[in-house]
């Protein structure tokens, strides 16, 4: 279950999670109104008994930059990535013991690269160990796939974990591709 609640633009447009605790009081206030509930599940207060929200709609239109870039985290790059080492193809649930997903600059800090998108790769600990701080074309070890600065959309939501009713927005709003393209980067997180 999740233990967010989709807020959508007044255009219907996906615009974040909220704590439900932010959606009850959005809800109250009449900034916002219910669009979906989670039927099984009740809010009680002395007096209210209101339905758990899924999906609130705010009532007037928030604009949002499309300009909007997202800098490099390791949970944005992980997600990004599949969860996989671009070097050696092993996924997060293959690594053993100590292994863990680490950040791989293409051109190392060291020699002048920077942080960016397009310079920025997951790799396995072993794999970043191995090739330290010298290029690919030096060490022979090529990512599986060149590195993109990936849409906003892809970073605003491949992170979360949504439920159907709001997954229904994610698709009338960007499309079946996309709700797909996120789907896959939850599935490989998750069985690896």
């Amino acid at each position: 279950m999740s233990a967010g609640c989709l807020a959508l633009n007044a255009s219907f447009e996906p615009l974040t999670m909220v704590p439900v605790r932010r959606a009850l009081r959005l809800l109250l206030d009449g900034k916002a109104e219910m669009i979906e509930t989670d039927a099984d599940r009740l809010i009680r207060s002395e007096r209210l008994s209101i339905p758990h929200p899924a999906v609130i709609r705010l009532t007037r239109f928030i604009h949002v930059p499309r300009k909007f870039r997202r800098q490099v985290t390791n949970t944005f790059l992980f997600a990004r990535d599949r969860y996989t080492c671009q070097f050696c193809g092993r996924k997060q649930s293959a690594l053993r013991g100590r292994e863990s997903l680490t950040r791989d600059h293409l051109i190392p800090l060291s020699r002048g690269g920077l942080n960016v998108w397009t310079n920025v790769v997951t790799a396995c600990s072993p794999c970043n160990t191995r090739k330290a701080n010298r290029l690919p074309s030096e060490i022979g070890m090529h990512p599986l796939v060149m590195p993109f600065e990936p849409h906003f959309v892809q970073l605003a939501w491949a992170v979360r974990r949504l439920t159907p009713a709001q997954a229904k927005y994610i698709e009338i709003f960007y499309g079946r591709a996309t709700l797909e393209d996120l789907k896959s980067i939850d599935s490989t997180r998750i069985a690896g």
